[in-house]
């Protein structure tokens, strides 16, 4: 089990729910911040005094106040904690269930777990902090059988572009127009039916409103 944690978020209640599991699992060197920046500089002084934190729990939303930050969200800190800290056990504990949000902090990032925050989230962290501590994937049960389908996998950063514009009320015509305004390929017009044809067909939907609802109902975007 863990020795040393860093739990990062800016709402004292959650905080504590967190303080409780890990005083359960008898870790008793846990730290709390509530800012993103503050994360960062605990974990660089931890290491550099060579008592480095062997898990991190973060929230990826925080509100935005008088003091100025580096880091203006917890995505933007995995980025860079993952980068210096590759052996660090990362949990995201946080309120966005999108799933291709999961999807990206997985699969680029490597986190260890993503937890839902909600009526089960205190105990499926708890799942998290089990599952992190023996290398093993944690994911909440309300996104791990959408993560599981063989649809999600075939997805990629083009398809959620292309999905959020057409969810925003770009026509097909438009999108390829702000495509190639911003350089993403493939831009032209007969390349972006044939992906949407493609969507619909993975999605099973008959229409471009179908297939919007049905993105957005399993959190794809």
């Amino acid at each position: 089990m863990f020795q040393k944690v860093l739990v990062c978020d800016d709402l004292d209640s959650i905080t504590y729910g967190v303080q409780a599991i890990l005083d359960n699992f008898g870790i008793s060197d846990s730290q709390k911040v509530h800012y993103c920046d503050d994360a960062w500089l605990r974990l660089q002084k931890a290491k550099m005094d060579g008592e480095p934190f062997d898990l991190f729990v973060t929230d990826l939303s925080f509100k935005h106040d008088h003091r100025p930050q580096k880091f203006t969200s917890g995505e933007a800190l995995l980025e860079e904690v993952k980068q210096k800290f590759p052996n660090l056990k990362v949990i995201v504990y946080s309120v966005e269930d999108k799933v291709q949000k999961a999807r990206t902090l997985i699969k680029k990032f490597g986190v260890d777990a993503y937890v839902c925050k909600g009526r089960s989230g205190l105990k499926e962290l708890e799942s998290a902090i089990e599952s992190a501590s023996q290398n093993t994937l944690f994911v909440s049960e309300s996104m791990r059988q959408a993560l599981q389908q063989k649809s999600l996998l075939e997805i990629d950063d083009f398809d959620i572009l292309l999905l959020k514009d057409l969810a925003n009320g770009y026509s097909q015509e438009e999108i390829s127009t702000r495509f190639k305004s911003q350089n993403i390929k493939p831009s032209s017009l007969s390349s972006i039916e044939k992906r949407l044809n493609k969507l619909k067909i993975q999605f099973k939907a008959s229409n471009a409103v179908q297939l919007i609802a049905v993105t957005k109902d399993i959190g794809l975007i």
